[in-house]
């Protein structure tokens, strides 16, 4: 260590109340150049705080705080990667709190009254965890200068949705220095009159948890907002994202900082320490037979086990995959086990109330309780540092959502991350054998940003219209600096422009008025004249009195929802509600359960669905819409898994296989279980009954008895790529069949069903489709259903072309869904119809994957990837998911179970008992 180290280290040491157990003269020392950045007090705060971390981190800093600290003091983007728990919040503010210090102390005046840090938060919860762990350095480092005589205040405030209009009008008198807010708020900030005027010191941007926000459109949204500050502020802000495990970093870091004016990225520097956590990561299962094992034996198992975890740990925190799942898990703890009851154990998830989920938070913090229950609502976020194990009930479906929960646990580096995966399901079970291997290889999933929406820019060419007249070509470079935007054509900007000035005859008839004027600038006796500007000059700006207010009350990109009332149509009889999330599944002739009974789906209008009561099988789940779908690259994993088993189950037969699985991260039931599977299937159909990355399988399989003709297509893609295929080739096979052709959708492929005396080739039909008209293809089997009726309506109401909030009337999301039907018809009749266009982009590009789909559409074209079909009297055992798709509702558990054991009765009559025996080369 040199002499400077080691003086750093001593006038630290002794000024600190926790003297270190290790002699500063002979320590190793890591950090020498962060700690010399900093003032004396910072300095000597973050000693005392984290000195004793020193042997886990080779200094006082850990690996993303050793990088990241030195870059934004040099005034260097920086996006910081690495998992929960290593301080990769705290890496950001160091050097903007040691500035902000050091200039307080130094300036005659101090810093001025306005904003220089603004924190972005994607949840309210983590602005407000934010804002209490800032608190801590604040004062302790405002502690240590008081005792030099030197008086520095740095203020910290929140400013969010349910921010009081008296805090609000208080910021204004006395500014936070740091303000920690959300990406909605941040937008209506921009346009506020006099905070934005505040706003334009800032010098340092925050974006925590950025990569929950990337793929969706509050991620946008908060892209063309960091653009509007740029414009806004004295000089360009440090931009600082943080994130999870993400991948690709380089996607992440241009998305983060945005483009230059001549589109090239703006300068960035990447910290990629998103593997420096030890993880203990295991897949469990009950049993080493989910079929015959009885349901009620292997949910007993699995309690047992869970059980035992809890009681072997401190705090545990329990993923499912529905917030029914985490209710009726934390039920069964203390229903039937002891020691489980209010005061030690809770649930969290998006249903519950803002105090009871708070509530929950805090004693999670505190270590109060020893298990909670959730969804997905502590994904992200609070700091809970007294988690040692995290327990996943099913799959994940990514493996960024895996390393995303389970680093919950062990919330300090150098604490192992202990994860347990437990899989039910034979599907499951699979999926998760991979994705376990994929997180210990190091491979993440990718992040897929929407691009180009034009809801989204809508909202902000209004907001800056509304701030005043601005050149039409600023507004437009403003847009596409915004990295969803940097390939924004000139169609798309004439496309935007025309709805905005609603330059289609009949709009303003249907009450859609113009937001914005476009003109040249006038000679100085024409309306449209602005002296700062030169006549003949493009300008655009606001249109209508009540601008300002539509634009504040109305913005945002989080949708409203409703249940929708299911009644009979015969007799008109309410027979319960169902969430309009879940009708995107349904078609009219599908089947699902209410309340214990069948209904057969007819048709919606409104807030109200039609049924008919009916005895016929279900063919969608009722928990369908709440799961999250597996992801698309993790999809392709499991297809290339499956060619590689194959090949080992070929070479060495079960044994062989079972061998290579005890590499993966998998208990022996796992091992055994994925095995017999396999082998089963093999045996049953053949190897090229197994779809992998270069095969596409297709079982038809003649149902007498329900007089079905069913296909099962094996796709292991994912459920949006799965939706969106199975749409499109249900789509031609009912033109082809002139048949009511009904669906069902999994993670791992797909079934089409039609009436026995229809016969359709489905190989043909999907070997027939080309890969560059799926796009239009797809279109028009989207015409007429729910899912274009309600993306419509949530793209409407974006666009504010339908307002939630008008002259102090709120329309409820079922009030804009009637508005939006009696647009819908007149909108898709328009040429080129800005909210039309993005609502088939967002359902065909975010929805329904089309981009993977005409790729795999290619590759079937050029041979790359093959199509097989199998005629099979029953599924085959990789096909008992798919069959039993419909029995999968917890009313029907013991049909379901019941069914997977005819199915698996019927294949072992076929095949015997007997494991495959390999064959000597």
């Amino acid at each position: 260590m040199s002499s400077r180290g080691r003086r750093l280290l001593c006038e630290a040491a002794e000024r600190t109340d926790d003297p270190f157990d290790f002699d500063p003269e002979t320590v190793p020392l890591a950090d020498e150049d962060v700690l010399s950045r900093l003032e004396p007090s910072v300095r000597e705060w973050w000693v005392g705080q984290f000195g004793r971390y020193v042997g886990g981190n080779g200094g006082f800093f850990t690996p993303p705080q050793r990088e990241a600290v030195p870059l934004i003091d040099d005034s260097e983007n920086a996006l910081i990667c690495a998992p929960t728990g290593s301080g990769k919040t705290l890496a950001s503010f160091t050097a903007i709190i040691n500035d902000l210090f050091r200039r307080d102390r130094e300036l005659a005046d101090g810093l001025d009254n306005s904003v220089y840090c603004l924190y972005v938060s994607p949840l309210k919860s983590l602005a407000n965890d934010i804002h209490r762990n800032l608190t801590q350095p604040l004062e302790g480092i405002a502690d240590r200068m008081d005792e030099r005589g030197e008086e520095v205040t740095i203020r910290h405030a929140i400013r969010h949705g349910d921010t009081s209009s008296a805090d609000r009008q208080k910021m204004l008198e006395t500014t936070p220095h740091i303000l920690n807010t959300t990406p909605e708020t941040l937008a209506i900030l921009l346009n506020s009159p006099k905070f934005k005027e505040k706003l334009r010191t800032v010098e340092y941007v925050v974006v925590d948890e950025i990569h929950s926000l990337a793929d969706n459109k509050r991620g946008t949204h908060l892209s063309v907002s960091l653009e509007r500050l740029e414009n806004l502020c004295d000089a360009s802000p440090t931009r600082i994202g943080c994130s999870a495990t993400v991948e690709p970093l380089t996607t992440m870091a241009e998305f983060l900082v945005g483009r230059n004016p001549d589109g090239t990225a703006r300068d960035y520097e990447l910290v990629d320490t998103r593997f420096v956590r030890d993880f203990d990561l295991q897949l469990e299962c009950p049993t080493d037979d989910l079929i015959d094992t009885p349901r009620g034996v292997v949910q007993e198992r699995f309690y047992d086990r869970l059980d035992e975890l809890i009681r072997s740990h401190t705090n545990t925190l329990v993923f499912t995959n529905t917030r029914s799942g985490a209710e009726r898990v934390l039920h069964n703890l203390r229903e039937n086990y002891d020691g489980y009851d209010e005061t030690n154990s809770g649930c969290h998830h998006g249903s519950l109330s803002k105090d009871r989920r708070q509530e929950i938070e805090r004693e999670l913090k505190e270590g109060n309780l020893d298990v909670v229950t959730t969804s997905t609502s502590l994904e992200l976020g609070i700091d809970m540092p007294h988690i040692d194990l995290v327990v996943q009930v099913g799959s994940p479906k990514s493996v960024a959502s895996l390393l995303q929960r389970v680093g919950r646990a062990g919330h300090r580096l150098g604490q192992t991350v202990e994860g347990r995966v437990v899989a039910l399901d034979r599907d499951e079970l699979v999926e998760c054998a991979v994705m376990l291997k994929k997180a210990e290889e190091g491979f993440v999933d990718r992040v897929f940003v929407p691009e180009n929406a034009q809801d989204v820019a809508a909202q902000h060419v209004y907001g800056m219209a509304i701030n005043g007249v601005r050149r039409e070509a600023e507004v437009r470079q403003t847009l596409r600096r915004a990295y969803p935007y940097r390939d924004f054509s000139d169609a798309e900007w004439e496309r935007l422009m025309a709805y905005l000035t609603a330059d289609y005859e009949g709009l303003e008839e249907k009450n859609v008025y113009a937001k914005v004027w476009r003109d040249t600038n006038d000679p100085p006796d024409g309306e449209h004249h602005y002296e700062e500007f030169d006549v003949g000059e493009r300008l655009v700006g606001k249109r209508g009195r009540m601008a300002r207010v539509i634009y504040m009350t109305n913005i945002g990109t989080i949708p409203d929802s409703f249940t929708c009332d299911v009644v009979t149509r015969s007799g008109d009889e309410w027979v319960g509600q169902l969430d309009e999330n879940y009708l995107d599944t349904l078609d009219a002739g599908d089947v699902f359960v209410l309340g214990g009974d069948h209904f057969e789906y007819r048709y919606r209008r409104g807030s109200k669905v039609y049924v008919d009561r009916t005895s016929k099988r279900p063919t969608v789940p009722s928990w369908f819409s709440e799961r999250l779908p597996l992801s698309y690259d993790l999809g392709r994993e499991i297809t290339a898994f499956q060619g590689e088993l194959l090949d080992r189950l070929a070479d060495g037969g079960p044994p062989g296989v079972r061998t290579w699985l005890r590499e993966f991260p998998l208990d022996e039931n796992s091992v055994r279980a994925v095995t017999r599977m396999f082998d089963e299937q093999v045996r049953y159909a053949g190897p090229e009954s197994v779809a992998t990355d270069s095969r596409l399988v297709i079982e038809e399989q003649l149902d007498r008895e329900e007089y079905q003709r069913r296909f099962y297509v094996h796709s292991n893609y994912g459920r949006q790529f799965n939706d969106g295929l199975s749409r499109l080739l249900a789509h031609h096979c009912a033109q082809r069949s002139n048949a009511n052709v009904q669906v069902a959708v999994a993670d791992n492929g797909f079934s089409i069903s039609m009436p026995l005396n229809r016969k359709v080739d489905l190989e043909a039909v999907l070997r027939d489709v080309d890969p560059a008209a799926v796009g239009a293809d797809l279109r028009a089997a989207l015409d007429g259903t729910d899912l274009l009726k309600r993306y419509f309506r949530i793209n409407a109401t974006r666009s504010l072309m339908i307002l939630k909030r008008y002259k102090g009337y709120e329309k409820s999301a079922a009030q804009q869904q009637v508005s939006s039907e009696m647009l819908l018809s007149f909108a898709q009749d328009l040429d080129s119809f800005a909210v039309m266009a993005e609502t088939y982009r967002e359902i065909l590009e975010d929805k329904l994957n089309v981009a993977a789909i005409a790729d795999v559409l290619r590759a079937v074209e050029s041979g790359d990837v093959d199509v097989v079909t199998h005629d099979v009297e029953t599924p085959t055992p990789r096909a008992f998911g798919l069959a039993t798709l419909m029995a999968s509702d917890v009313v029907l558990a013991e049909d379901e179970s019941r069914v997977l054991q005819e199915f698996h009765a019927r294949v072992m009559d076929e095949i015997g008992d007997e494991e495959t025996v390999p064959v000597d080369d």
